[in-house]
């Protein structure tokens, strides 16, 4: 797989890689300390299993921040898929309180494995012209960097969060009294991000598409229901609209679900069902 086109990381990255590195080296790595100061290293960093490459501005900036005397040189590029003991990158640079070992590799790995369950259901969704998005179901503090892996396998973002999109969900419906009232009440906001609908029901859809909604999630849907959705949105009026599919979303009926002609499906376990890519580093000493 050729390395993807993905977008800048995001501009809190420093910040990022600044907590991890408070929380985990603090005051210093005592256990680097063992080896002699000025002592020059090098390391080469390996993936034990087959992965997604995804993560390098972050694993640069943790070196930067260490040290930035520490050489790093990749052998892949964002973005590539990578074999099972391939070598990812080089390292080297002399030991001090602080060294190449202290590098938090949580920062890449978990990253590319964010990447690397992307890649899979987009591809499946772009062969029938169906986006895969996010959702904000991510885990605190590491939205942007979740959401850029997401970008790098090839899948698009749903909000970043609350300021930068309107979902109006059922409470808020129960809230304004009808869709009609809450679309219009987010209207009357001036607001001028996009107002999605979270409907149950064809009713509710046909409901949001008078409100002049511009998305309705189409929420547990069956596929059948999901066909008529689509039917209805492009027969009506003040459509078509774009439509999202959402809940209980897999692997194995990604697919299904793209052929019935939804624009969006959004897969929550993308962000928060993740697991950390196995790799490994191994040091040579000099002198």
């Amino acid at each position: 797989m050729t390395a993807a086109s993905v977008a800048a990381p995001p501009p809190d990255l420093g910040e990022q890689v600044a907590r991890a590195l408070a929380e985990d080296v603090g005051t210093g790595d005592l256990t680097a300390a063992l080896v002699p100061a000025g002592r020059s290293g090098r390391a080469t960093v390996i993936t034990r299993e087959a992965a997604v490459v995804c993560g390098q501005p972050w694993f640069d900036e943790v070196f930067r921040q260490l040290d930035a005397l520490v050489r790093v040189e990749w052998d892949v590029a964002e973005g590539t898929s990578v074999l099972q003991d391939q070598r990812l990158c080089r390292l080297q640079g002399r030991q001090g309180r602080c060294s190449p070992a202290s590098g938090p590799r949580s920062t890449s790995c978990r990253r590319s494995r964010g990447r690397d369950r992307c890649a899979t259901p987009c591809g499946r969704a772009r062969r029938l012209a169906c986006r895969v998005l996010d959702t904000r179901k991510t885990i605190p503090g590491l939205r942007r960097a979740q959401k850029y892996a997401v970008r790098c396998g090839g899948g698009s973002n749903h909000r970043l969060g609350l300021y930068d999109g309107i979902l109006v969900k059922e409470n808020h419906i129960v809230a304004a009294g009808s869709i009609a009232a809450a679309v219009a009440a987010a209207r009357a906001q001036g607001a001028t991000v996009p107002v999605e609908v979270e409907v149950e029901t064809l009713d509710e859809l046909r409901q949001a598409l008078a409100a002049g909604a511009d998305m309705a999630l189409l929420d547990e849907f069956s596929l059948d229901d999901m066909r008529a959705a689509v039917a209805m949105n492009r027969a009506h009026a003040r459509g078509p609209i774009k439509l999202e599919a959402s809940g209980s979303v897999t692997l194995e009926t990604l697919r299904a679900i793209a052929e019935t002609g939804v624009d969006f499906v959004s897969v929550g376990s993308l962000t928060k069902h993740l697991r950390a890519v196995d790799l490994s580093m191994r040091f040579e000493f000099g002198t």
